[in-house]
């Protein structure tokens, strides 16, 4: 008998397709789908063009979390439009203000055991619950929830384990920020990483949810925790008990590779713009000024983080030159905030509560001052993101961002035991919350007379022509490394209410990095039917929008030439019909250039066999050069991506 890991576990249990061997391609049976607003509105067009006529899945969520601004007709129609399909397709309803996704889920639906695809990268936050929760295009969520299997190449499965205690001062955000200084941003690519050993037992399921859905930040396909006594716990103060099953690691099980962490060595750690894996310690930038903090986010959504900044600011002020802003998690959090004390602390002290929702998170409001410092709870902190253009974004833990409230700086929280002559407050979770479930709307038991309330913002999606055998087109954009997906489609109160309505959301497409790409790509593809992108390492990298993918498809983006990709956006593209194209030789990156043409003879056949892929490169200078390139795809990837997608891939299923 093979001792497994609780990652082989899970893998083993929902196995449909292929075999547990790295690097080759492997389906899985899905039993839970999440879908946020900003992302659920595609999904849920999708499954209209897929004919859907229920959802599949055990369980399905459509949440409205991150478009909750109302300051036009967009976003109030589109929660409509959201309700209408999630009653039409079967999926559970999220009202606005309900709360994040990720921490709802755990309270409300997640399951030790089971497996879950999220449309959002942050789903792998479910895997402090024991489950295999992955974060994923929409189209991968939609065929999901029509019943097919979700396909990822089986990943290395990295054990981490936890010894010791944390010291005072230092949370689980630290623990996270800690793997991202050692392993950076791509450190998780390929990877599962499953956390184990004694140290566990100190860490509450909320503790563990901070690591997981950061775990994204890392580039890991998910982050695994075993189902201990610790979520037997968490599930009893849910009233959810019965949901809990164990599930732990075989002794003597094995892991592809190995870290180690001793917690009681941790000191405060805090990323640095413009990166969450420019981590320091907080020593090192202790003293900057600062115009802003924010608590909350699905990567800090737990009651004890708002309980530990209510208990350090208690009976103070914060300081003047702050912005000190709330982003309770969800309704329930508020009025546990509000029984045990955390709330009146956080206003007495100059605290600005905000909806439940994602919204500073996702530039969704709460942009920082010009030219000024914001720290937050939050696990990204890329270039614009926060809706400030020269935006100074820190990453850090619920005590560093209160104990700085204070100061007006960014302080070492340990430092509180000076300055305020305070003790570490100590947290005790509560043996039952206080539920709320009055704004989740359960699916009727037949929505198939429910029409879909489209409003004048929400378009269709076109239809997307399949890839050809000869092309010649410009290289529109080249990049250097770690592009992510809010350079590639920003998000933003200006943009994300657009997410349904594809021929305006284009016009933002690489506006964060060239502001003239939209009518240089318009150009293109009226002259040469299309254009290309190259990129360096790590393609794509955070989000899992598909906006990302689907607005340069719709621009005329034939194929990206990249050195490295990340694994959601290089599904993405594919899932889109976009060709996602790998340098052989890293030299040829430094070779080709924007505004260069490129050519391609014999795509689909190349394609088709696995031949090199061969890139004849020009210009009007007389330039005359050729390289070979390769993909990566697996054999139901190419078929995808030569039928122009998987929604015309679905269609051919549904008609076969």
């Amino acid at each position: 008998m093979i001792n497994l890991n609780v990652a082989q576990k899970l893998i083993k249990e929902h196995l449909l397709h292929g075999e547990m061997v790295q690097g080759t391609e492997i389906g899985i049976k899905i039993d839970q789908a999440l879908l946020q607003d900003a992302t659920g509105t595609l999904v849920q067009l999708e499954l209209e063009a897929m004919d859907l006529d229920r959802a599949k899945t055990e369980v399905a969520v459509q949440y409205v979390d991150h478009n909750l601004l109302q300051t036009d007709f967009k976003n109030a129609d589109d929660h409509l439009f959201l309700l209408s399909a999630a009653q039409r397709f079967g999926l559970w309803y999220s009202r606005p203000g309900n709360g994040v996704s990720h921490p709802v889920h755990m309270e409300r639906f997640g399951k030790p055991g089971k497996t879950l695809v999220g449309s959002d990268s942050h789903s792998c936050a479910a895997g402090s619950l024991g489950m295999l929760a992955i974060g994923t295009g929409g189209l991968d969520v939609a065929a999901a929830i029509a019943g097919e299997p979700y396909f990822v190449k089986m990943p290395k499965i990295m054990g981490i384990k936890l010894m010791g205690n944390l010291p005072d001062w230092v949370s689980a955000k630290d623990i996270i920020l800690e793997m991202l200084r050692r392993h950076d941003v791509t450190g998780g690519v390929g990877k599962i990483l499953e956390y184990y050993g004694e140290g566990l037992k100190h860490l509450s399921v909320m503790d563990r949810h901070v690591i997981a859905n950061m775990g994204a930040e890392l580039g890991a396909t998910t982050t695994v925790f075993p189902s201990d006594d610790e979520t037997k716990r968490f599930l009893r103060s849910q009233g959810r008990e019965d949901d809990w099953v164990e599930l732990v690691a075989d002794e003597g099980c094995v892991y592809d590779l190995y870290e180690e962490i001793v917690l009681s060595e941790l000191v405060p750690l805090i990323a640095k713009p413009t990166s969450p894996g420019n981590v320091v310690p907080v020593s090192e930038v202790a003293g900057k000024s600062i115009g802003q903090v924010v608590i909350g986010s699905s990567a800090n959504p737990g009651l004890r983080d708002f309980w530990m900044a209510g208990a350090i600011v208690k009976n103070k002020t914060v300081s003047s030159e702050v912005s000190f802003d709330i982003n309770p998690t969800s309704r329930q959090t508020i009025q546990n905030m509000i029984e045990n004390g955390a709330f009146a602390n956080l206003i007495k002290a100059g605290a600005r509560f905000h909806q439940s929702g994602c919204m500073g998170c996702i530039g969704m409001g709460q942009a920082p001052a010009s030219d000024s410092i914001s720290l937050r709870t939050m696990p990204r902190n890329f270039p614009d993101r926060s809706g400030t253009k020269d935006d100074q974004v820190y990453l850090c833990s619920p005590e560093t961002a209160a104990a700085s409230a204070l100061t007006g700086k960014i302080t070492d929280p340990r430092d509180l035991v000076k300055l305020f002559k305070m003790s570490y407050p100590k947290y005790k979770n509560p043996e039952i919350e206080i539920i709320n479930i009055d704004m989740l709307v359960a699916p009727p038991e037949d929505g198939s007379q429910i029409m879909l309330r489209k409003g004048p913002n929400i378009k269709a999606l076109p239809h997307i022509d399949p890839l050809m055998d000869i092309y010649k087109v410009p290289v529109l954009l080249k990049m250097g490394d770690s592009v992510s997906t809010d350079e590639i489609l920003k998000a933003g109160a200006d943009v994300l209410p657009f997410r349904s309505n594809l021929p305006e959301i284009s016009k933002y497409t690489f506006t964060v990095i060239d502001d003239s790409f939209y009518d240089r790509a318009m150009e293109s593809k009226s002259h040469y039917g299309g254009h290309i992108v190259v990129a360096g390492e790590n393609y794509a990298q955070g989000s899992s929008r598909e906006h990302a993918a689907l607005a340069p498809k719709y621009l005329g983006q034939v194929a990206v030439i990249a050195l490295s990709y990340a694994r959601i956006a290089w599904q993405n593209l594919a899932n889109f019909g976009i060709l996602p194209l790998e340098f052989i030789n890293i030299k040829d990156y430094d070779k080709i250039e924007q505004a260069d043409m490129v050519s391609f003879k014999s795509l689909k056949e190349d394609i088709r066999n696995r031949n090199p892929i061969k890139v004849l490169v020009s210009n009007d200078s007389g330039k005359q050069l050729e390289f070979d390139t390769k993909h990566s795809l697996s054999d139901r990837q190419i078929n995808i991506l030569l039928k122009g997608g998987i929604i015309n891939e679905f269609k051919d299923k549904l008609n076969a």
